[in-house]
């Protein structure tokens, strides 16, 4: 069977790959982009019905296009990202191909490219880049038996609360995900136990700007190591109901019970860490940090912002949080649901290459592998911390394709030495 050539291969249609595709496209690089299901499927198929983005939609966007549907400083909904995806793909006239999964790809030996086998028959390709992002595969913590009693389903699987069957529900994880579903199912009349771990949580705003514009301005997008200890620290942010400040005592006043992290499970009952008041303590430390480098920046700066005082006030604790459950049963507790928001997996196993750690995750620089043509983008913290959002993959995806075109001008310089000395 002959196989289809073209230069670049991007794999994924999603955020990443469209960004990929729109400076290859400037570049005049010929490519394709192959995605499995649907433009941004993940937004419309993977994710609650009432999801909105966690940024507001003028930070949120690519920056050669708009939104046509939201309020700049509104957080759009997750089938106005997605149908903005669709209509970028027009835009810029994206040669992509839905429905057309990638199963591996290989060394061509003895020349340069790869050789990729998908469900649509053979492409050859001088590169590949990876665009397939960093929520490829549900991480379900093997703790809770299958057979305990109790639904368990990922966050991935969650839609609403009226998908779930009566009775409490515990949800573990307390990053956006967590957060967000947890008090949806409070605001529902669902009793609900909240698991928490180490977090961050910011403003939402502060004396009249958004979060998103205050990491901008006080340089933290583009921090581009991790503080040490802070690898696996999640952030609660939302942009929920017009988009508020994410505090977890404030849900506790309101009924949600807050447990630490969820540590083992025996004879029908949850075992926790007893570190709920030292994780709710760093989250109001990182909250407090902000406004500290917030108000910092304004007064250097001289900027007219409106004070915002009460800001600072942290709510008091309830008893769920002076008195922290260590131990649940869950069937005297009423608990029928167990939601596991507990992020993804990366899964390459299409790249049929060494290109990984121990861990799974591939071994690059800023996307760059170590596998000459071969590309990793839409990764947290790929370059900077900004990497896993929209405008900031669109920023990794012009450094990948600038390195493409360099690349392609070493290849040519040889070719064109070789015909002139005549080998």
């Amino acid at each position: 069977m002959s196989a289809e050539k073209t230069d670049t291969l991007i794999v994924g249609g999603g955020q990443a790959g469209l960004a990929m595709s729109e400076h290859l496209s400037n570049a005049g690089v010929s490519h394709l982009v192959l995605e499995r299901n649907r433009i941004a499927e993940r937004w419309r198929s993977e994710r609650w019905d009432s999801l909105v983005a966690n940024g507001p939609a003028w930070h949120d966007r690519f920056p050669t296009m708009e939104f046509s549907d939201v309020d700049p400083d509104g957080f759009a909904s997750k089938e106005s990202v997605a149908d903005y995806f669709s209509a970028f793909a027009e835009l810029i006239k994206s040669p992509i191909r839905c429905g057309v999964e990638v199963k591996k790809a290989q060394k061509i030996i003895g020349k340069p490219g790869f050789r990729v086998e998908t469900s649509d028959g053979l492409i050859e390709a001088t590169n590949i880049v990876a665009a397939t992002g960093p929520f490829q595969r549900p991480v379900t913590p093997n703790v809770v038996p299958d057979d305990a009693g109790v639904n368990q389903i990922h966050s991935s699987a969650y839609r609403n609360p009226e998908q779930l069957p009566d009775g409490a529900v515990l949800v573990v994880g307390a990053g956006s995900s967590g957060g967000q579903i947890a008090d949806e199912l409070l605001r529902a009349g669902k009793t609900v136990y909240l698991s928490v771990g180490p977090h961050d949580r910011p403003p939402r705003g502060y004396r009249g700007r958004d979060f998103c514009w205050w990491l901008g301005v006080l340089g933290k997008w583009d921090a581009s190591t991790l503080t040490p200890g802070k690898e696996h620290v999640t952030i609660s942010v939302s942009g929920a109901r017009g988009g508020q400040t994410v505090d977890f005592r404030r849900y506790a006043s309101r009924g949600m019970n807050l447990v630490g992290r969820t540590e083992a499970y025996e004879d029908g009952v949850l075992h926790f860490a007893p570190d709920l008041v030292d994780n709710l303590a760093q989250g109001d430390a990182n909250y407090l940090s902000v406004l500290d480098e917030a108000d910092a920046y304004i007064e250097r700066n001289g900027i007219d912002l409106p004070l915002e005082p009460q800001a600072r006030d942290i709510a008091p604790d309830s008893d769920c949080i002076t008195n922290p459950l260590l131990i649940l049963n869950l069937a005297k507790a009423g608990v029928t649901t167990i939601i596991w928001a507990t992020g993804f997996a990366l899964d390459y196993n299409w790249l049929d290459f060494d290109l990984f750690d121990q861990t799974g995750r591939p071994r690059h620089e800023r996307g760059v592998s170590n596998e000459p043509g071969i590309y990793f983008l839409g990764l947290p913290w790929q370059s900077r911390r900004g990497s896993a959002f929209i405008w900031g993959v669109w920023h990794d995806a012009k450094y990948l394709a600038d390195h493409i075109v360099t690349q392609r001008s070493y290849l040519e310089h040889h070719i064109s030495a070789q015909r002139a000395s005549g080998n």
